[in-house]
């Protein structure tokens, strides 16, 4: 992925992918929610966060996160995310044959593992 920031005589647009093989969604989680502690064998993920700070963890480390940070979640990476008092929307974009069958959850507070 080669992100790319174009200026315009109007602004600018940020640029995410190009001709790749990807799946776009955009990741909404409540307040005091959060997804599966999950890894993927088959794809890699890009997140932007889009408004309110969030609760990340990727690998071993867990940090708070703030609106317009970027991050690479690599194949096979543990990662999650936790929403503060304010939902959090994020931009995800999957790199890879995307297949929801590929969710490896290893904690999930809403008996799915």
């Amino acid at each position: 992925m080669k992100k790319k920031n174009i200026k315009k005589p109007w602004g600018e647009f940020k640029q995410f992918t190009l001709n790749e093989k990807s799946t776009v969604k955009i990741l909404t989680i409540m307040p005091k929610q959060a997804f599966s502690l999950q890894k993927h064998s088959k794809r890699k993920e890009f997140w932007y966060f889009l408004d309110n700070s969030a609760k990340v963890t990727v690998g071993r480390k867990t940090f708070k996160i703030k609106k317009g940070n970027e991050i690479i979640i690599k194949p096979k990476q543990n990662h999650r995310i936790e929403a503060y008092s304010k939902p959090v929307n994020v931009l995800e974009i999957s790199f890879g044959n995307f297949d929801e069958k590929d969710i490896i959850r290893l904690k999930d507070k809403y008996g799915r593992i």
